[in-house]
């Protein structure tokens, strides 16, 4: 993997040629650059990225078949219950529907979030992905059985542990767990929130750092996210049930947005390298099938799993192959589309009046309006993978 404090420190179009030979060259003195053995490449176009707010994408660089698609995307989007959804394209916003600045819980997207933080860590060798539970000491309430404390680090991400202690908290797939101790670390996917949370407790003994206060600082930050407040943020859930507890996030449409931009451009923000980019390859390469998942409905779902992210399986011709996404119930989701430089970020804010029992936009709703938004003859801005 790459070293994230060597990642980025050549900007676009430097070379090992001194200055007076890269001005001759600029000048057009080609010929004369060849000849002192110097490779001279290209500067590559300046990304644009957000300062303290987002830059929408200009009405007239937005030609008609455009326009009319946005508008159909918008008559679509008010038919669901769908709080705000946000679309960036090139790094301009090309497409904004409700309250983008409205803050509320994301609920599972706060995995795929812990796993970015994971990033510069891992390749650093902070976090070894190879230890096992029983190397960091990890047990829990009732204790751990031994082949359950067998469970490496990279298979709490993969959510593949094969550990079915109950969790703190509830929203995973845990009632079809299978019996504990049968099934052997690495060999079985199921989406189980005390994969999660342990993942959690030992990213903080590992680094030495709380979870919130790593994101403030190797994230939010940086990122200049506009509605992240530390102190709304704790860990949280039934500490008699798991002693590993939940790590939930608070954050807008808008910042979100921010986080899916930072893994559209390879975790690259303003030259700055915040997740490596082999990180950043790695979590959103495919540890699971859809095929493979359990239970079955699960598997119906249709989406892969890599690191703590959903990856899409769509066929050849879709606008959004090779896109991934976070994904939290009720309806919060990151989706990344490389193939259109774009990112999609939608929020079903709950509670609503006191009430969490309340409806949801699903997968299906959301991804109609995705497709939507990644098929518009748009394109403010270029592929990037």
């Amino acid at each position: 993997m790459t070293n994230p404090r060597s990642v980025g420190r050549r900007m676009p179009g430097s070379t090992a040629c001194p200055l007076w030979m890269r001005t001759l060259y600029c000048a057009g003195a080609f010929a004369l650059l060849l000849a002192s053995g110097c490779a001279a490449t290209t500067p590559a176009p300046q990304a644009t990225f957000p300062s303290a707010s987002w830059e929408a994408t200009p009405e007239a660089e937005l030609g008609p078949a455009c326009r009319r698609d946005l508008d159909a995307t918008r008559d679509y989007v008010r038919t669901l219950d769908t709080t705000a959804l946000m679309a960036v394209q090139g790094g301009r916003v090309l497409f904004s529907q409700g309250p983008v600045q409205a803050v509320s819980i994301v609920f599972s997207v706060r995995k795929s979030v812990l796993s970015m933080m994971y990033g510069k860590y891992v390749v650093n060798d902070t976090i070894d992905l190879d230890r096992t539970l029983a190397d960091l000491g990890i047990d829990d309430t009732g204790g751990l059985l031994p082949i359950e404390r067998q469970a490496r680090l990279r298979d709490l991400l993969a959510a593949r542990s094969g550990v079915y202690h109950a969790a703190a908290n509830g929203g995973d797939d845990a009632a079809a767990a299978p019996a504990r101790g049968s099934k052997a670390p690495g060999s079985y996917f199921l989406y189980n929130n005390w994969d999660f949370n342990a993942a959690g407790t030992a990213f903080e003994r590992l680094t030495g750092r709380g979870i919130y206060q790593a994101f403030a600082t190797d994230l939010a930050a940086p990122l200049q996210l506009e509605d992240f407040d530390p102190a709304r943020h704790k860990r949280s859930g039934n500490a008699s049930r798991s002693e590993h507890l939940a790590y939930p996030f608070f954050l807008s449409t808008r910042d979100m947005a921010r986080l899916g931009y930072l893994m559209l451009r390879q975790g690259n923000w303003r030259g700055q390298q915040l997740v490596p980019a082999d990180w950043v390859a790695q979590i959103t390469r495919q540890t699971t099938p859809a095929a493979q998942m359990h239970p079955a409905h699960t598997a119906r779902r249709g989406f892969g799993y890599g690191y703590l992210w959903w990856l899409l399986e769509e066929p050849p011709d879709s606008p959004l192959v090779g896109a991934y996404m976070a994904w939290g119930v009720h309806g919060q989701y990151i989706l990344v589309v490389p193939k259109r430089a774009m990112v999609i970020a939608h929020k079903r804010q709950v509670p609503v009046a006191g009430n969490w029992d309340v409806s949801w936009v699903g997968p299906t709703e959301f991804l109609r309006a995705a497709r939507m938004l990644a098929a518009a003859p748009c394109r403010a801005g270029e592929e990037q993978r």
